[in-house]
């Protein structure tokens, strides 16, 4: 089987673009959502994504099989809320296991389609992991900043459950990602080292920061090189950023992380920045430009598309990124 670590090295990988952008235009009703298993639901679940992969498989199936034509290498599985903590907004915790084992598998049924019809270039999955919507570094409460809504411990049972799910559909990777606090990240990690370790496994890990804003900070504080300290006691396969700014304005972010470190560096921005209707307006031929920008100044291993991105963006930036040449990582560094 295609080693993801081998291929990090010979050319710059390509991940996926927005799931949730490709989901809207199929409209889906709230009974949609439902389908068959959950009709009867007793609370609305339209908007809750990732529940598609149990009730609308074939539409995920789609989604996958859309952007590995435009030219990804790696999908990412459709679990960004499949933890019990994200998933108390619907009352579905006890849907955990479920959700991540079925997105996981359908993702790599279409991802080994794609391998066995060009070996060349074999095709990934990375288990999607999402940074819930609690923050164990900040306190919900403006009147009571010792507050916090989630513990340490809750958070990585809730990480574990989600890991041991996707490892059992078969994702190659595991992509911890839009990190906008560190210590979540944290609870995440320690969480996958927990499952590698019973399992006598080593697999791959991505880890991905969101920077909030111009100040060139994640939510619980930290610059992208604090981020990148904080985390560099795990052995990763790759570390970068996603989501909140266009391509452009993560240029110098990456610069902090690609000079800091021997890990390969991921990106995978927004189609710019929201207009006012909240949609994202930047053309694939205008993101691709500005990523190109990332190649001259040798940044990137790992390149996709965040919220706003559709197939067309990913296939504008394959194109270009197949011209590319990647930066060295540690293994070959070491042997320079």
């Amino acid at each position: 089987m295609a080693n993801i670590r081998e291929e990090l090295k010979k050319r710059i990988l390509v991940l996926d673009g927005a799931m949730g952008t490709m989901i809207q235009q199929y409209k889906f009703t709230e009974e949609d959502y439902r389908g068959e298993q959950f009709k009867d639901w007793h609370v609305s679940v339209k908007g809750n994504n990732d529940m598609l992969s149990i009730t609308q498989p074939n539409a995920i199936k789609e989604i996958h099989a859309k952007y590995f034509e435009a030219g990804a290498d790696i999908a990412e599985t459709n679990t960004f809320s499949s933890t019990t903590i994200a998933m108390a907004d619907y009352e579905m915790e006890n849907y955990v296991y479920q959700l991540n084992y079925e997105s996981a598998k359908i993702a790599k049924e279409v991802a080994d389609e794609f391998t066995a019809k060009e070996p060349h270039k074999p095709r990934f999955v990375a288990g999607s992991i999402g940074p819930t919507n609690r923050t164990l570094s900040m306190s919900p409460d403006v009147n009571d900043p010792g507050y916090r809504a989630v513990t340490f411990d809750e958070l990585r049972i809730a990480y574990k459950q989600q890991t041991e799910a996707l490892l059992d559909g078969g994702v190659d990777v595991l992509l911890v990602e839009t990190v906008f606090d560190t210590l979540n990240a944290k609870a995440a990690l320690f969480a996958i080292e927990e499952v590698k370790e019973e399992r006598g496994i080593d697999v791959p890990i991505m880890l991905s920061g969101t920077i909030t804003d111009a100040s060139g900070r994640t939510l619980s504080g930290q610059t992208a090189e604090a981020f990148l300290i904080s985390v560099s006691h795990i052995p990763l396969l790759s570390v970068g950023l996603n989501c909140a700014l266009g391509a452009d304005a993560l240029v110098p972010h990456l610069e902090a992380i690609a000079s800091n470190t021997q890990y390969g560096v991921s990106a995978h921005p927004n189609a710019g920045l929201p207009n006012a209707f909240g949609e994202y307006d930047e053309s694939p031929s205008q993101m691709a430009a500005q990523i190109q920008g990332y190649f001259d100044k040798d940044l990137i291993n790992i390149i996709g598309g965040c919220c706003g991105t559709t197939p067309a963006h990913i296939k504008a930036i394959a194109d270009i990124a197949a011209l590319a040449k990647p930066r060295l990582i540690a293994e070959q560094l070491s042997t320079k």
